[in-house]
C-alpha cells in the first residue's frame, strides 16, 4: 500500500550510466527508496512482481525492440497491479506516445521528458502523484499540443481562451486548483470558473471529476491521432 512517507520505486533504464546516475540522484534526495532496477521489458515486469513497489519509473525505449516497451509495460502493470503508479520517461514530447499511454485511462500514469530527471523534486512529485492514482503530463507535451492546434482548423482546443490554455497546462502537471491559482495569481474561484468553461468547450462535463483534468488534454490527443 502507498505510504507518502517512503516511496518505494522500481526504475527501468537500459543505459547503465543513466540508470546508476538516476538511482543516485533519487536516493540522495531521501524521499525515494529504489527497491529494484531493470534494463529490459522482461526484467521490469519481473522486478515489479518481486518488489511490489508503490510506483515505477521507466524509460520508454528498452530491449528487446527499443521502441515502446515502457508504454507496453506501463499498461500491463496498471492492468495487473492497479495500486502501482507508473511514470514513463521519453526523449521527446511526442503526442502519439502520450496518447498511446493514456488513451485507455489516465489514472495512475505519468509521461515526463527525460530531461526532467535532473529535477529530483519534480520527478518525485510525479511519482507520488501516480502512486496516489493521479495523472501527470510533462509541461512541454502540453505546450506541443497547444501549438499543434494551428494545424487543425476545427479543433475544440482552438475555442479555449489564452487563460484557459494556461490553466490546462498547469492541470496536466497534476496541480490542484489552489496551486494553479497561486501560479497564475488568480483566486481559486476564478480558476474553477475557467476549468468549468474549458470542460464545457471540450465536451467533458460528464467525465468523472478525478480524471477529467487529464482527459481535457486527451480530448485534443484523440483529435490529433486522426488529423
Amino acid at each position: 500500500m502507498y505510504d507518502a512517507r517512503v516511496l518505494r520505486v522500481v526504475f527501468a533504464e537500459d543505459n547503465y550510466l543513466v540508470r546508476e546516475g538516476t538511482v543516485a540522484l533519487l536516493t540522495d534526495a531521501g524521499d525515494v527508496d529504489i527497491v529494484g532496477t531493470a534494463a529490459s521489458f522482461d526484467e521490469l515486469l519481473a522486478a515489479v512482481e518481486e518488489h511490489a513497489p508503490d510506483a515505477v519509473l521507466t524509460d520508454i525505449r528498452m530491449p528487446p525492440s527499443g521502441t515502446d516497451e515502457g508504454i507496453r509495460a506501463a499498461k500491463q502493470i496498471r492492468a495487473t497491479h492497479a495500486d502501482i503508479g507508473v511514470v514513463v520517461l521519453s526523449q521527446f514530447a511526442d503526442e502519439e506516445y502520450a496518447y498511446d499511454l493514456l488513451k485507455d485511462g489516465a489514472a495512475g500514469l505519468g509521461y515526463l521528458l527525460k530531461e526532467r530527471v535532473a529535477d529530483v523534486h519534480e520527478v518525485t512529485r510525479a511519482l507520488n502523484e501516480v502512486a496516489k492514482g493521479g495523472s501527470v503530463l510533462d509541461p512541454k507535451v502540453v505546450e506541443a499540443l497547444v501549438a499543434a492546434k494551428d494545424r487543425m482548423a476545427h479543433s475544440p482546443l482552438g475555442e479555449l481562451t489564452e487563460r484557459e490554455r494556461e490553466v490546462l497546462s498547469h492541470m496536466a502537471q497534476g496541480q490542484n486548483n489552489a496551486a494553479i491559482a497561486k501560479e497564475l495569481f488568480l483566486t481559486e474561484r476564478a480558476v474553477e470558473k475557467h476549468i468549468n468553461s474549458m470542460f464545457h468547450k471540450l465536451g467533458l462535463t460528464e467525465e468523472i471529476d478525478v480524471h477529467r483534468r487529464v482527459m481535457a488534454v486527451l480530448a485534443f490527443l484523440r483529435e490529433t491521432e486522426h488529423a
